[in-house]
């Protein structure tokens, strides 16, 4: 019953994902350039979840709530191909904590509601050594064709993370970076002949006063040649510095490890990350600095040929916070602009114990607090497109075109008929456009006689055969580089006052209309995300119901030409 409801609350994301190519949870991964490869050398995008398994009881999140094998159904359900499941180093390397059965670690916390929860929804685990446990969260997820990433995220079990928690650096009290060599290798062997653990992060959030660069390719540089020889099909990810916001000394030196096609890099990227910068900013600059500032920390090395994954961004789902709203739409349009593989903060619920709080509610979690039921349907299913490639090794279906895409609502411009008007919709069914700065166009690719026209404020946004004038000619006018405008002065007067009309979604949060453009600069009061668009390349094939389809012969050929 439970589980046909959470089904049913995501089948619209299981409708937007259809023929979506899944890689199999047995898949060997590599890399390729910038790319997450298959030993084919397709792009295998990986659109994942954390689940944390690295607090003080070291089980996996919610096992007390419902069964695993039903929490991994769910995983897939909602559209994720991956799982960021963390540990911790002493699970492995402490013999107070590895001996450790699942029951025997919850009763020493005093966790009796959450065992019994376990003892009725996963009776299975309860006296399973805690490694033992952990193999059967990672093989529910095979089991469900999820694919698995193994994070290390501290060394002493508990929440993360502080500078002076004695888990930030190496040679901090709980970070010997002996002993995180050791649990790395250990891991890397257990899991070595699973075919759903594709990868390993070494550590997660490197950070305090002892950190420094030199240490830093020391022991990432060993840690990664030890996973590699204890478990070669894997990815080895390696985390940067300052709680993994910096990766811009490799910029001026690269690691040096003995092996190829098998290093990436991993990035965090938070609203909170910057305070209350994007509640006390104007919106399109603050997007438009700090997007900047997360490529020149990590996101270059993506235009260096090494993939570069997000493997934490994530928002307070309960949306009412100004602060991850703004951002949120930011963090979209730049993963979208750069189809990144990503991993979204967070799956729990709730957690068994945090930072000493029995049951605490989690609201960046995607699910409810009883785990029953995503926690915000809107906030889930806007990831949809993000979790599809947009392009990449094996993806040339089609001659390279743009997609426009909302990143608010996770949604693209479609059409569904000549008769009816431009909307949102899902990005699998997009117009194909086409667009240069130079040229200020947006034009059907395959109809180029048809552009996108504004008609006035207020008004719904057109395809018309009348393209030279400047209600015709779309200019990228924000910092964020995200409002796409026409200059309307000498067109039309009813616009407010201002110049310039912005594309912009309609009352119904579907239709395509223009409205004068918002919180340009300086205002710090307004929401301008209704107002953002990202002009996303892709090679994906076009859905087979565009426009196109129903224009006469004739049309589909003529080139067009300013009037």
């Amino acid at each position: 019953m439970r589980q046909n409801a959470l089904v049913a609350a995501v089948w619209l994301v299981a409708i937007a994902l259809a023929g979506y190519e899944r890689a199999a949870a047995g898949v060997t991964l590599s890399t390729a350039s910038r790319w997450i490869v298959d030993e084919s050398g397709n792009r295998v995008k990986l659109a994942c979840v954390n689940w944390p398994s690295h607090l003080e009881p070291m089980l996996a999140e919610g096992l007390g709530k419902q069964p695993v094998d039903a929490i991994a159904r769910d995983v897939a359900a909602m559209g994720f191909n991956c799982v960021r499941l963390t540990w911790p180093t002493f699970m492995v390397t402490n013999a107070s904590y590895s001996s450790l059965t699942v029951a025997q670690s919850f009763q020493r916390l005093n966790l009796t509601e959450s065992l019994a929860g376990i003892r009725v929804n996963n009776p299975a685990v309860v006296d399973l050594k805690l490694i033992d446990a952990f193999k059967t969260v990672v093989s529910s997820l095979g089991a469900s064709n999820v694919m698995v990433i193994l994070d290390n995220h501290v060394s002493k079990p508990g929440w993360c993370c502080g500078n002076n928690d004695g888990n930030g650096f190496f040679g901090d009290a709980f970070f010997d970076p002996d002993v995180w060599v050791d649990g790395l290798t250990k891991m890397a062997t257990i899991f070595s002949g699973v075919p759903n653990v594709v990868g390993m992060s070494l550590r997660n959030e490197l950070r305090g006063p002892r950190q420094n660069t030199a240490d830093w390719y020391k022991y990432m540089q060993r840690g990664a040649e030890a996973v590699h020889a204890a478990n070669s099909r894997v990815v080895v990810i390696l985390s940067g510095l300052s709680f993994d916001n910096d990766l811009a000394f490799l910029n001026s030196r690269q690691v040096s490890v003995s092996f190829a096609g098998k290093v990436a890099f991993e990035v965090h990227w938070y609203g909170f990350s910057n305070g209350q910068e994007w509640r006390a900013g104007n919106a399109n600059q603050v997007c438009a600095r700090i997007a900047a500032s997360v490529a020149r920390r990590a996101l270059y090395l993506l235009d260096q040929g090494w993939p570069v994954f997000l493997s934490e961004f994530g928002v307070d789902n309960r949306g009412g916070n100004v602060n991850d709203n703004r951002y949120y739409g930011c963090v979209a349009a730049v993963a979208a602009d750069l189809d990144l593989d990503w991993a979204l903060w967070t799956l729990q619920g709730s957690y068994y114990l945090r930072e000493g709080v029995l049951g605490l509610d989690e609201v960046y979690g995607v699910l409810d607090w009883a785990w029953c039921k995503p926690r915000n349907d809107t906030a889930l299913s806007r990831l949809n497109a993000l979790q599809r490639p947009f392009r990449g090794p094996g993806l040339a279906e089609a001659a390279p075109y743009t997609v426009l895409f909302h990143p608010v609502t996770g949604q693209c411009v479609v059409r569904r008929s000549l008769m009816q008007p431009l909307e949102l919709g899902p990005c699998g069914e997009t117009v194909a456009w086409t667009y240069t700065e130079k040229q200020q166009r947006l034009a059907l690719r395959d109809s180029p006689l048809l552009c996108l026209r504004a008609e006035g404020a207020g008004r719904p946004a057109r395809l018309g055969i009348s393209c030279g004038d400047e209600l015709a000619r779309w200019r990228l006018v924000s910092d964020s580089k995200l409002h796409l405008a026409v200059n309307a002065s000498s067109s039309y007067s009813g616009n407010g006052g201002g110049d310039m009309l912005c594309l912009d979604v309609g009352g119904d949060g579907r239709s395509l209309v223009t409205n004068p453009c918002r919180c340009l600069s300086s205002d710090n009061s307004c929401d301008p995300e209704s107002q953002w668009f990202k002009l996303v390349s892709s090679t994906r094939r076009v859905a087979a119901n565009t426009i196109l389809a129903q224009l006469p012969l004739k049309l589909r050929s003529w080139k067009i030409r300013s009037f």
